[in-house]
């Protein structure tokens, strides 16, 4: 059909023309969808507010060649506004979208959708710390693009056990039979840590030390641009606020 609704989550945006802009979204139903909103830029636009970076809302689109065309917006979480006046929120943000739009379409499933819908309200909101967001966030969407590692059995041999070394490279914990020398011992409660970011256990992970959060967010920041293939720049910009 030439015209549909869906779900959406605003990704990025870019400038077209005088008053157009290019929106990437990451809808519930349609996977990732490249879209054109016309006249938005100008102040009289009725639906421009509700198509920023981590908006949340139910659009009606016409299925264009190319790109399709935003016809109507009806706003569903208005969490950009209060993360864009929050750096280290709009950083964590930025960091979620990136990692969003980096899914290719058999990725970008609703389960996708409704992760990231679920973290940007818990920034908008202050519910947890930003890190602690952004690292389950990380942490469950790459299990969701099959990616998911290994954290209570060796990533490698599958030996069932709490083992000692994290290797992004070989999908998470591994057993001392196959790290490879050197490799560096992680901490019982750091994998704790990251087991419970795993699950969304936020009573743990809301109680955990700074040291034991600071030591999982790096093994999660290396696991997930790992898998990947390149960095996150939003990350790199939160790492260096801390």
């Amino acid at each position: 059909m030439p015209t549909y609704r869906d779900e959406v989550v605003v990704l990025r945006t870019h400038k077209l023309g005088e008053a157009d802009r290019i929106l990437t979204l990451l809808s519930r139903r349609n996977g990732k969808i490249r879209a054109v909103a016309k006249g938005v830029r100008r102040t009289s636009s009725k639906f421009g507010s509700r198509l920023e970076p981590f908006m949340v809302a139910d659009v009606q689109l016409f299925k264009g060649r190319n790109l399709d065309i935003v016809q109507q917006a009806e706003s569903l979480g208005a969490y950009g506004a209060d993360i864009v006046v929050d750096y280290e929120r709009y950083t964590t943000a930025s960091a979620m979208v990136e990692t969003a739009d980096r899914l290719n379409e058999a990725e970008a499933t609703p389960q996708q959708y409704l992760l990231l819908v679920g973290g940007l309200r818990a920034l908008a909101r202050g519910e947890h710390s930003e890190r602690s967001v952004l690292d389950s966030y990380l942490l469950r969407a790459m299990a969701l693009s099959g990616w998911a590692p290994g954290l209570t059995e060796c990533a490698r041999c599958g030996t069932v056990g709490d083992h000692d070394y994290f290797l992004p490279q070989l999908g998470g914990m591994v057993c001392s039979t196959c790290a490879p020398a050197g490799s560096p011992r992680v901490a019982p409660d750091t994998v704790g840590m990251l087991r419970a970011l795993m699950a969304g256990e936020w009573d743990t992970i809301d109680a955990a030390p700074g040291r034991t959060t600071a030591a999982a967010s790096g093994l999660v920041a290396a696991y997930a641009q790992f898998h990947l293939e390149r960095g996150i720049r939003s990350l790199s910009h939160l790492e260096s606020h801390q």
